[in-house]
């Protein structure tokens, strides 16, 4: 482990704004979950829709993503190719972006989220997970709040409070000190 989340929670703790020390910190530590168009990718579905003339592709029933090392799953896929770049009914367009909902599931290495719903921005490198709780967790070590957007070229994070509802309208984090070693 190159930066723990102990080191997380110790920023946090000296940050006036929360939701941005966890933000920054975790950002190090984020840079594991990567989607890429330069990999393979192996996508399993129930079912798979196919609408080339929209560049779409929609997964639907224990959909399961795999590149590298990182591993989505959800209830539902949409992969959005770009337009003009190829088939989507053969794989040979380049993805623009994904949309996945259903209860969300992602896991690099040894980092694990969740949430109700996600976003993945290609070309931006953008991960927006979404939820009544998103949870970050490695180890014992956990985060939860309602928004998590992970901006994987710079390994920068953010984690956004919930407005209302089951988590107090917080941040929240639990670390295990002995993680750390």
């Amino acid at each position: 482990m190159t930066k723990s989340i102990l080191g997380i929670g110790l920023a946090l703790l000296l940050a006036s704004a929360p939701g941005v020390a966890m933000a920054q910190a975790a950002s190090e530590r984020l840079t594991g979950m990567k989607l890429s168009n330069d990999l393979p990718i192996q996508i399993e579905s129930d079912r798979l829709d196919v609408r080339e003339a929209d560049s779409v592709a929609e997964f639907t029933g224990n959909v399961s993503v795999v590149q590298d090392k990182t591993l989505l799953k959800a209830g539902k896929l949409i992969v959005y190719y770009v337009k003009n770049g190829g088939s989507a009914t053969t794989g040979s367009a380049a993805i623009d972006h994904l949309e996945v909902s259903g209860t969300v599931y992602v896991k690099s290495e040894t980092q694990v989220a969740t949430g109700d719903a996600g976003t993945f921005d290609m070309a931006s490198q953008v991960l927006v997970l979404t939820g009544n709780k998103v949870v970050l967790s490695e180890g014992k070590n956990v985060a939860t709040g309602c928004k998590l957007t992970v901006f994987m070229k710079s390994g920068k994070a953010k984690f956004e409070s919930c407005k209302s509802g089951s988590s107090g309208g917080r941040v929240s984090i639990v670390l295990d000190p002995k993680s750390n070693k």
